[in-house]
C-alpha cells in the first residue's frame, strides 16, 4: 500500500514537472549521441585496428590485452605516471584551494564596485583561447621575454625558461591556475552568498571576528560543494590539461612534461596507433573511475556529503 502510494506521489510529481524535465531532454540526447554512442569504439583497445575496417566482423584482429601490457611493459610507463602525478598534483593542490580561498576573501570585500571589478578581472583569462595565453606565455619567458627580464634584476642569468626541465612544472601549474582560478571561484562565491547573513548576525553578537565566522559560519556552509569538487578533482587526476602542455612543451622538456594525454596525441593523432593509443585512454579511465568511486566512499564517510 505504501509503495503505491508512494509511485502514485512520483507520477504526479512528475506530472506537476513535466516542462521542466522537458527541458532536460536536448542535453541528454547530446550525451546520449556525443559521449554514450562513440563508447562502442573502446572495442579498438582489444584489436589490430586498421582505418575504415569494421569494429566487429570478418577481418577482425582480436589481439585481447596486447596492448595494455605493451603500455604497462613499456620504456615510457612510469616517467609517464610519474609526470601526470606531479603535475596534476601541483594543480590540486593551487588550483583546487586558490578558488576557495579567492572566493572567501572576495565575500569580505565590503565595497560593492570594488568587488565587481575584482570579479570580472578574474574571470577574463578563463574566456582567453588556451593558444594565446601559451603564446603568451612562451613569449614572456622566452630569453628577451617580460619575466625574463624581471628576473634578471634578481641576478638571474638571461635564459629561455621554456627549455628548462626544473622550470616547466612552476610554469605550467602557475599559467593553469592563473587561467581558472577565477572562474572556479564562482560556484563557491555563489554558495557564500545564500547563506543565511543571521547566522553571521547572531556570530557578530557572540563576539565572533571575521576568520572566527568564516571558520564555523562560511567554510561549513560551501562544505558540500568543496567535498564534490574534491571527489570530481581527484578522479581527473590523470587527466591533466594536456591541451596546455602540447602548447607549452618542448622536447627538451619531455622528461618532465610528458604525461598521458601528450603520449596518447603524438602517438594516437600523429603516429597512427590508434589501437594502442584505445587501450591507453581506457586505462586512464578506468583508472580514473576508480579514483572517483574511491574518493566518493571516503567523502561520504567523512562529511556525509559525495557524489552518491
Amino acid at each position: 500500500m505504501v509503495k503505491i502510494q508512494h509511485g502514485a506521489l512520483e507520477r504526479e510529481r512528475i506530472q506537476e514537472n513535466i516542462q521542466l524535465y522537458s527541458l532536460l531532454l536536448p542535453v541528454l540526447a547530446l550525451l546520449f549521441v556525443f559521449c554514450y554512442i562513440p563508447m562502442y569504439g573502446i572495442v579498438i583497445a582489444f584489436q589490430d585496428y586498421i582505418p575504415g575496417s569494421p569494429f566487429i566482423g570478418e577481418g577482425v584482429k582480436w589481439v585481447g590485452l596486447k596492448h595494455f601490457i605493451r603500455f604497462v611493459r613499456g620504456e615510457y610507463f612510469w616517467r609517464l605516471i610519474r609526470n601526470t602525478l606531479v603535475l596534476s598534483g601541483l594543480n590540486l593542490a593551487f588550483g583546487f584551494t586558490l578558488p576557495i580561498l579567492f572566493a572567501l576573501l572576495l565575500d569580505q570585500l565590503r565595497s560593492l564596485n570594488f568587488r565587481k571589478f575584482v570579479q570580472t578581472a578574474s574571470y577574463m583569462p578563463y574566456f582567453i583561447s588556451t593558444v594565446i595565453v601559451a603564446g603568451m606565455v612562451i613569449s614572456f619567458i622566452d630569453t628577451n621575454g617580460i619575466i625574463t627580464s624581471l628576473l634578471t634584476i634578481f641576478g638571474l642569468e638571461p635564459m629561455n625558461y621554456r627549455l628548462s626541465k626544473a622550470a616547466f612544472p612552476a610554469i605550467y601549474t602557475v599559467t593553469n591556475v592563473w587561467k581558472g582560478f577565477g572562474f572556479g571561484s564562482i560556484l563557491y562565491f555563489a554558495t557564500i552568498t545564500s547563506i543565511d547573513p543571521q547566522l553571521y548576525e547572531a556570530a557578530k553578537i557572540d563576539g565572533a571576528n571575521r576568520f572566527q565566522q568564516v571558520l564555523y559560519i562560511t567554510l561549513p556552509g560551501i562544505q558540500r560543494i568543496i567535498a564534490i569538487n574534491l571527489i570530481m578533482a581527484i578522479g581527473g587526476i590523470l587527466g591533466t590539461n594536456s591541451d596546455l602542455i602540447l602548447l607549452l612543451y618542448h622536447p627538451v622538456t619531455y622528461e618532465v612534461a610528458d604525461v598521458i594525454g601528450t603520449y596518447v596525441y603524438r602517438l594516437g593523432i600523429v603516429g597512427g596507433e590508434y589501437s594502442y593509443t584505445a587501450a591507453v585512454g581506457l586505462f586512464m579511465a578506468v583508472i580514473g573511475f576508480a579514483l572517483t568511486f574511491a574518493a566518493n566512499k571516503v567523502s561520504n564517510k567523512l562529511t556525509d556529503y559525495g557524489l552518491w
